[in-house]
């Protein structure tokens, strides 16, 4: 375990020890309610550890980029920092500046949807300082009905418009924008699946840390709202540099939010699309090639290729503390991954539900399970010893992967909690000839 990783630990233990974190966040009063809304500028930092281990599971064979049979433990920790600027009316500026160590297990392969969301594809023994964010925002306001903005993470408090229109353009994730849902969306205090936090197959805009840059325009009115972006691509298929041919490698993305009262409670149906132009190879025509390589014989199919793919995304209250959520996403996957992961379908759903009931409301329980699938094109790709971002056991007896996470969240005190994660996967990678594996993780998470 890393010298990073216990110093996080011990610190956080500390300012836990000290009660400057633990005390309970107080009431505000409506004078310091509108000292905060009068703020120019925020500043706000996070940390978040996780060690997470697979068992040992059955396996006939293994390849480059298989989960290890044996069994692993593995640590991430990613600590950020965010400062926000109110320029002039309607315009802010947001840095994130962070620092990330550790490595996902088996170097982040071994599953499509891979097991812990805070695992970034190119890991690093040593600390590595990076700008995460750098972006800016610009509010239009088109009158009427307000709403109030908490100060929070890229977000200065005060009011705004709720008929408006926003302009985002700069360096950010395009899910800090795209597919969220209050219930599966962090996986720094919710579920650790790429497959539960994300819609699986939305294979999004960004490098290898998951951040990407572009544009979005993002029209708002009460009960509906659509945006659409416009975002770089990596130079080729899981590539830390983005390129900057905007009419080649650059992909759009588009979303229509309908929101609803279901019994009284309220729901929110998220509809996404996305088309591409990226420098991809072709998994059919690697698979002909007659001196087919794992790796190169893709790269040598690599060319200017239409991509596309949709997702459809719930989010529904039951009760004040219990909600649920579900997503189903699909990719034209006839040419590889350029940023996210091995997934072309995905169907995934689950619960949360919040502790009140045992006296613990700050507590949070979760339950999801997910359904991966691979396409024609792609299974047989792999099946011939074909190498993806995040999957490529040298040989496949194809079946879908299966699987189910549930985790307990402990309350700190404010924005804190330590977290008991468990992960039960059938299929690792597709593969019936290997798994089913279990996976245990910790997580401690802290704000300020």
């Amino acid at each position: 375990m890393s010298r990073l990783f216990l110093f996080f630990f011990a610190a956080l233990a500390q300012i836990s020890a000290s009660g400057t974190v633990l005390a309970a966040d107080p009431v505000p009063t409506p004078e310091e309610q509108a000292a905060a809304e009068a703020k120019q500028w925020n500043f706000h930092g996070q940390a978040t550890g996780v060690v997470q281990g697979n068992a040992p599971f059955r396996a006939r064979y293994s390849g480059d980029n298989s989960l290890r049979p044996q069994g692993e433990t593995r640590e991430t920790v990613s600590i950020t920092g965010s400062l926000g600027l109110r320029l002039w009316p309607g315009g802010e500026l947001y840095i994130n500046p962070e620092i990330f160590q550790g490595f996902g297990l088996a170097q982040t392969h071994g599953l499509g949807g891979f097991s812990n969301g805070e695992a970034q594809k190119g890991g690093t023994r040593i600390p590595q300082y990076y700008m995460a964010r750098a972006f800016y925002r610009h509010t239009f306001g088109f009158g009427g009905e307000t709403e109030a903005v908490a100060d929070d993470f890229n977000q200065l408090a005060g009011t705004r418009d709720v008929s408006r229109l926003t302009l985002t353009v700069g360096r950010f994730a395009v899910n800090d924008i795209f597919d969220q849902n209050a219930y599966a969306h962090d996986a720094r205090t919710q579920f650790l699946n790429y497959a539960m936090w994300e819609a699986g197959a939305f294979d999004y805009a960004a490098d290898q840390k998951g951040y990407g840059a572009g544009a979005v325009l993002d029209f708002n009115q009460k009960n509906w709202a659509f945006r659409t972006g416009y975002f770089l691509l990596p130079i080729k298929s899981n590539a830390q540099h983005l390129g900057w041919n905007l009419g080649e490698k650059a992909q759009l993305v588009s979303e229509l939010e309908l929101r609803y009262q279901l019994f009284s409670r309220p729901g929110i149906l998220r509809t996404l699309g996305w088309a591409a132009r990226a420098n991809a190879g072709s998994y059919s025509e690697a698979r002909s090639d007659p001196l087919f390589e794992a790796e190169n014989s893709i790269a040598a199919t690599q060319r200017i290729r239409t991509q596309l793919g949709y997702a459809f995304n719930l989010e529904q209250t039951v009760t004040a503390d219990l909600g649920l959520f579900a997503r189903w996403s699909w990719r034209d996957a006839k040419s590889e991954i350029m940023s996210w992961a091995d997934m072309d379908r995905s169907l995934a759903g689950g619960l949360s539900l919040k502790g009140t009931a045992w006296q613990r409301p700050n507590d949070t329980v979760g339950l999801g399970a997910a359904v991966n699938g691979l396409s024609p094109d792609h299974r047989a790709y792999t099946a011939a010893g074909g190498l993806g971002v995040t999957i490529g056991d040298g040989r496949l007896t194809y079946s879908g992967e299966k699987a189910i996470e549930t985790f307990y969240s402990i309350g700190l005190g404010g924005h804190n909690s330590l977290t008991f994660d468990y992960q039960y996967i059938t299929n690792p990678a597709y593969n019936s000839d290997r798994g089913p594996v279990s996976l245990f993780a910790v997580r401690l998470h802290g704000e300020f």
